[in-house]
C-alpha cells in the first residue's frame, strides 16, 4: 500500500495544496494521504490564521486521510529542527513516500548537493562563515556553491534539501517525490489561480477578496471566522516577560547571548513588534530566527518537547483503517486527557497565548476538550 506523507502547514489551505492532493490521487490511486501539519503556530514564527482543527477539517474535506500535528516546540524551529521532527513523524506513520512542492523538481539536483552538505569541508566552511557574520541560511547555501554545489536559498529548495537529506540520513524507507511549484513563494500580488499562502494572507490584511484562490470549505471559515490573532496584540506581554525574565533569556530555544542582549537593548524604545525586529536584525540575524525566537518567548519554549507519542488532529474512514492497521507499532492521541501532564500544561498555554484576545471561559473549554475529527 501506498502511503504517502505530506509536511506542511496550511496557512491558509489554498488551491496549490489541493492541485498537490489531487496530482497524488490521480497519479497514486487508493494510496493513503498522511498530513503531517504544523498547528496553531508556525515554521517562521507566525500564528496560524486558522486553527489546528479546523485546518485538519479543510484538508480532510479536500482528500487528505489523516491528519498528524508537528508538536510546536519542533514547528516553530528553523529548517533542519523542523524538517528533522517532520521527516521522523512521516517515518513513525509508516509512509514510503513523502510528496513536496519545490522551486526544482529535479530530484539529482537535491542529491548532489545533500552529498557535498554531508562532507567536512562542508560544515567547516559554514562555522568559517558563520564567524565571518554570515546569518545560518546564507552560510549554508554559500558553502554549497563554493564547493561546487548550488546557492540554494529559495524556502521550499531549503526545505525540501532538508527533507531528503533526512531520509538519506537515517535510511528511511522513504522515496521523495517532488511536485513543481507553480507560484514564486514571494509574490504578494499576483491574482493566478495558484497563488501563495503570504500572498492569500496579504490580501487577507489588505481586504482582498481571496474566494478565486482557496477551495470554498476554507473560504467560508475565513470569513467567518472573526478571530484571526495578530502579532502585535501581544507586543506589552512580551516587553513584560523580556524584563522581568533579562537574567535568564538564553534558556529560550534559539535564544543566544548576543541575540538576548540586542532584545534587552531595543525592547524599551520600540512600540511593536515591526518596530523592535527591525531594530534588532542585522546580517547575520533574520527577520525569521527573531519572530521565532519572540514566539518561543510567548509560548516559554525552552527545550524540544519530545515526546512517545503523535498528536492526531482527524481521519477519515479510509483513514481509520489504516489506523487500526499501525496502532501496534505507533502510539497515536486524539484526546487532551491522553496527554502526560507536562503536555497538559503546554497545551493550556498555548491554546491561551492563540486566544489571548479574546480569552474566557468558553473559548478555553472549545480548544482543550476531547475532540477527534470524523468522518
Amino acid at each position: 500500500m501506498r502511503i504517502i506523507g505530506i509536511i506542511c502547514e496550511y496557512n491558509p489551505f489554498h488551491n496549490g495544496h489541493k492541485y498537490q492532493i489531487d496530482k497524488i490521487k490521480s497519479t497514486y490511486p487508493n494510496s493513503i494521504i498522511i498530513s503531517i501539519m504544523s498547528g496553531n503556530f508556525t515554521q517562521r514564527g507566525d500564528f496560524s490564521i486558522i486553527n489546528k482543527y479546523d485546518k485538519a477539517r479543510i484538508a480532510l474535506e479536500n482528500g487528505v486521510d489523516i491528519i498528524v500535528e508537528i508538536p510546536v516546540s519542533f514547528a516553530t524551529q528553523g529548517a533542519d529542527v523542523f524538517a528533522k521532527e517532520a521527516v521522523a513523524i512521516a517515518n513513525k506513520m509508516g509512509c514510503n513516500k513523502l510528496c513536496f512542492g519545490s522551486e526544482h523538481d529535479d530530484i539529482n539536483y537535491f542529491y548532489n548537493n545533500i552529498k557535498i552538505s554531508n562532507s567536512k569541508n562542508y560544515n567547516n566552511l559554514v562555522k568559517k562563515l558563520l564567524k565571518e557574520g554570515y546569518n545560518y541560511p546564507s552560510a549554508t547555501s554559500n558553502a554549497l556553491k563554493q564547493l561546487g554545489g548550488n546557492n540554494i536559498n529559495l524556502p521550499n529548495d531549503i526545505l525540501s534539501l532538508r527533507y531528503i537529506k533526512e531520509i538519506i540520513n537515517n535510511n528511511y524507507n522513504i522515496e521523495p517525490i517532488i511536485i513543481k511549484r507553480t507560484n514564486d513563494y514571494h509574490d504578494t500580488i499576483s491574482n493566478n489561480k495558484i497563488i501563495s499562502a503570504s500572498n492569500i494572507r496579504n490580501k487577507i490584511i489588505n481586504n482582498i477578496n481571496i474566494k478565486d484562490y482557496i477551495p470554498n470549505n476554507c473560504y467560508n471559515i475565513i470569513i467567518n471566522n472573526n478571530y484571526i490573532p495578530n502579532i502585535n496584540d501581544y507586543f506589552n506581554l512580551f516587553k513584560y516577560i523580556i524584563i522581568t525574565n533579562k537574567d535568564n533569556l538564553c534558556e529560550y530555544i534559539e535564544m543566544n547571548k548576543s541575540l538576548s542582549s540586542r532584545f534587552i537593548k531595543y525592547i524599551y524604545i520600540s512600540n511593536n513588534f515591526d518596530e523592535l525586529i527591525n531594530n534588532i536584525k542585522s546580517k547575520n540575524i533574520t527577520t525569521s530566527k527573531i519572530k521565532r525566537v519572540i514566539l518561543h518567548v510567548l509560548l516559554n519554549i525552552k527545550t524540544n518537547n519530545t515526546t512517545d507519542y503523535i498528536n492526531l488532529l482527524g481521519f477519515n474512514s479510509n483513514g481509520k483503517a489504516y489506523l487500526n492497521k499501525i496502532k501496534n507499532n505507533v502510539k497515536l492521541i486524539n484526546k487532551f486527557s491522553d496527554y502526560n501532564i507536562e503536555d497538559k500544561n503546554n497545551e493550556l498555554l498555548y491554546n491561551y497565548i492563540y486566544y489571548y484576545k479574546i480569552y474566557n471561559k468558553d473559548i478555553f473549554d472549545m480548544v482543550i476538550r476531547e475532540r477527534a475529527i470524523l468522518k
